[in-house]
Parts: structure tokens; C-alpha cells; sequence
């Protein structure tokens, strides 16, 4: 009989060790070691496991047909994806416990009523999927419900049914008799998703995998994980919250500049089409600290409010905190407020959000952001029909961003009466298709004076 080898493996980084430690020098968590088989003599042969004739072939010989998509009848989905799933990809969806994965991924499953799909659980019986899908589903579906968490099973049962889209919920749930290690470690994530990665190749099955997130925010398991797959969906928002958002960050068919939101509701989530009016206040008050920015995520334009609230600090040290925002950016903005402006806020603290829970990276969001800070700073409410687009450089001028005609039409169309940009955008650009005035400034002073003559 020959000897099990067994090796120390990190349940965080998947890192190994010969013997048990109680820190990962890799990752530096405590206490995540555990022992693991990596040699075992099976005579179990996957379905999966066949040889493939391929040889090397020039470039040009190749073809360079487009990818086959398939639409999930889902607008937000597959404006993430780049145009709807392709034809044998994997795509990997991730996000905290109860925000609403198994709901997207269940009304994915029941909208395609045309293609077969089969939704594997492994965390909920088929009596509690049913009642989902009664409660989010709308009519007649195409989908089987199989309740399995061993991978042997559910490939014969795949290779049985031969459905057109499989969706597993969720992958630290599945173990393969190839190892012994425990359901959810590192080796057994690891050896399921690359048979699955197998199976859905060489059978050209698109595949949904929905995935745990740890404490820090990442995906549970590890790297190669995310390495395995086509494409990583990272779902995002509060539970307490109405809004979720998807954002992808990896996509091998499309680009990973593109965000969809949703809204959850008693039937599951709703598509928002017009994200820009649910992250507009409806108040009909004017609030000093309050800016609206038209910023730009991927190929898609909408208006975001920005909110400060600057006030002495009360315990000697200034704070600087903001949500939605990088700090460091803020504290850099704060910086030229102070040496450009002469704006005195190094003794007051400064708290920014971004409304509707969104993370704004667009550096079109720093004009906003300072004519927030100073409408709180002096207490002077900004007029509700101007928003702002612009770059601030460390010398205080005005930097162009891009897709400036997208940013000016969407402010147009919500009603806008004028927007703030670089003097430098208004080169080569015809606004006056656009019912809206463009006020070009070339400096941060220049846009204060106009707003607080």
C-alpha cells in the first residue's frame, strides 16, 4: 500500500507548509492551517478526462470568428459580461452572505426559457428553491433543480441531461472523491473548479459559480481559483440596503469598467436602467455640502451626489474620512484646497460620501468634490441645477476628462441647467446641440468665483 503524503495548506492564501505553523508567512493570518492528503490512489476516471486531438497552429490560420454569446435576458448582467455569456466560459460570482447571488443566479436560470439549464445547491433543498422561484419567477421555466453537493454525481447527471447552462451554488460547497480533504478547503476548491473548467470546455456549457467571500472582502479559497475562471463578478452594497451593485473584476470577453445595479425588492432584483435618478436626492431643500457630479464607469454615463459635512475639530486632531471615495485622494484634494486656495481646513474635519453606496474611481469626480467641501466649509448651499466634471492637478487647474459630450447629454437630459469643465474639454466639442450651458474654467479659483460672487 503506498504512503499518503499529507501537507500543511492555508485555508486563506493556499500557501503550503511540511508542518503545522501557526501564522502564514504569506497572507500573516493566524491559526488557518490544516492538514491535507495530496497523493491518493483512486480508480475513479472522470467522463471529463478525455483526450483532445489539437496540434499547433499559425495565428493567421486561426479563425477570428466572434465569440458566441448567449442573451440571459438580463440588461444589467450582461452589460458586465460584455454582451451575455459565452459559449464555455465560467463565471465566477462573489459577494457577502445574503446579499442576493443564489437570487441573480436563480433568475437567470428561470428567464431563459428558450436553452435548458440545470441549478445545482448544495447549501438549499429543492423545496426551499422552489419557494424562491415561486416568489421571483414569472411563468413557465426551463430549469431542473438538482440538490448535490458530491461532483461525480452532479457531472453524470450533467452528461444525463446535457442542459444548455449549468449553475452551481456555490463551489465551496462541492467535493470530489480525488481528495479527503473537507468541503470548502483550499484542495477541494481547487479540484472541482478545474473539472468543472474541463466539462464546460470541452462541452462548450457556459457555467455560473457563485462563491463565499472571507472577512477581508476577497474570495474564499484560493488564487487560482479566480485564475481558473473567464470572468469574476464581485457583488456589492449593504444587506440593509435597497441597492446592489456588480462590478466585474476580471473579464476575459469584455472589458472590466462596467457596473450594473440593481434594486432589491419582495419579487428578487430589479433591474435600474436610469441609475442616475436613484442616486440623485429627491430632497427639495437645498443642502449646503451637496454636488453633483457626472462621472463615467466603463461606457456609461450618470450623475452621482456627492455629500460633505466639514466642521471644527473637536478633539484636537482633524479627521478625514470619506465612503465611496479613496481618503488619499481626499487628503491630496484637501492639500491643494490649502496650498492653491488658501482655503484654511487643516484644523476642521472632513467627512465625504458618495449617496446610493456607490465607489467612485472616475477622477472627473474631483471638481464636485471640492465645491462640496467648500459649500459645507462656508455653509452656502450650490444651486440644484449645476453639476460638475473636471480633474484637479496639484497646481489647482482643471484637468479635461474623458467622454466629455456623454457626461454633458446625460446632465442635459435630467434637467440640468449648466455644467462646470476643463476649459481645455471645450476644444474640437460642439455643446450647442445640448440644452444645457457649459461654462469652461481653467482653474479650481476661477469655478469658486463663479459659483459664490
Amino acid at each position: 500500500m503506498a504512503k499518503v503524503k499529507t501537507v500543511f495548506v492555508c485555508q486563506n492564501c493556499g500557501n503550503n507548509a511540511a508542518k503545522w505553523v501557526g501564522q502564514c508567512n504569506v497572507c500573516g493570518e493566524w491559526n488557518t492551517f490544516e492538514e491535507e492528503i495530496i497523493e491518493k490512489v483512486s480508480s475513479f476516471t472522470s467522463g471529463t478526462e478525455k483526450k483532445v486531438s489539437s496540434k499547433p497552429q499559425l495565428i493567421k490560420d486561426i479563425s477570428s470568428e466572434k465569440e458566441i454569446r448567449i442573451n440571459t435576458l438580463n440588461g444589467e448582467f450582461n452589460r458586465v459580461l460584455g454582451g451575455g455569456l459565452v459559449i464555455g466560459s465560467i463565471v465566477l460570482i462573489g459577494g457577502e452572505p445574503g446579499i442576493g447571488k443564489s437570487t441573480l443566479a436563480l433568475q437567470i436560470a428561470t428567464n431563459l426559457n428558450t436553452y435548458k439549464t440545470l441549478y445545482v445547491s448544495g447549501e438549499e433543498s429543492l423545496q426551499q428553491i422552489k419557494l424562491r422561484a415561486e416568489r421571483i419567477a414569472d411563468g413557465e421555466n426551463n430549469c431542473y433543480v438538482l440538490s448535490e453537493t458530491r461532483l461525480e454525481t452532479i457531472l453524470k447527471h450533467t452528461e444525463n441531461l446535457n442542459p444548455d447552462i449549468i449553475v452551481i451554488d456555490s463551489i465551496q460547497t462541492i467535493s470530489t472523491e480525488r481528495t479527503d480533504s473537507s468541503p470548502g478547503s483550499v484542495t477541494q476548491i481547487r479540484e472541482c473548479t478545474t473539472e468543472i473548467m474541463k466539462y464546460a470546455k470541452e462541452n462548450n456549457k457556459p457555467v455560473i459559480l457563485i462563491g463565499h467571500i472571507n472577512k477581508e472582502g476577497n474570495l474564499a479559497g484560493p488564487k487560482v481559483l479566480e485564475h481558473i475562471v473567464d470572468t469574476v463578478i464581485q457583488f456589492e452594497g449593504d444587506r440593509n440596503h435597497l441597492y446592489r451593485i456588480i462590478r466585474a473584476t476580471k473579464n476575459r470577453f469584455g472589458s472590466t469598467s462596467e457596473l450594473g445595479i440593481y434594486e432589491m425588492n419582495n419579487k428578487g432584483l430589479r433591474e435600474v436602467p436610469n441609475p442616475s435618478e436613484m442616486l440623485l436626492s429627491q430632497n427639495a431643500e437645498n443642502m449646503s455640502g451637496v454636488a453633483v457630479s457626472a462621472t463615467i464607469e466603463g461606457i456609461r454615463p450618470f450623475l452621482i451626489e456627492v455629500q460633505a459635512l466639514v466642521s471644527t475639530a473637536a478633539y484636537g486632531t482633524p479627521q478625514r474620512s470619506s465612503t465611496g471615495f479613496n481618503v488619499r485622494r481626499l487628503n491630496m484634494l484637501l492639500a491643494v484646497l490649502e496650498k492653491r486656495v488658501h482655503f484654511k481646513l487643516a484644523t476642521k474635519d472632513v467627512f465625504l460620501n458618495i449617496a446610493g453606496g456607490l465607489k467612485v474611481e472616475d477622477p472627473g469626480s474631483d471638481l464636485s468634490v471640492v465645491c462640496s467641501i467648500l459649500s459645507s466649509d462656508i455653509d452656502i448651499p450650490l444651486p440644484k441645477e449645476i453639476c460638475f466634471a473636471g480633474e484637479i492637478g496639484l497646481s489647482g487647474e482643471i484637468r479635461p476628462v474623458t467622454r466629455i459630450e456623454q457626461r454633458v447629454s446625460e446632465a442635459a437630459k435630467l434637467g440640468f441647467k449648466k455644467i462646470y469643465i476643463s476649459k481645455f474639454n471645450q476644444k474640437g466639442v460642439d455643446f450647442s446641440k445640448f440644452d444645457i450651458q457649459v461654462f469652461g474654467a481653467a482653474k479650481v479659483e476661477d469655478v469658486f468665483k463663479a459659483l459664490f460672487k
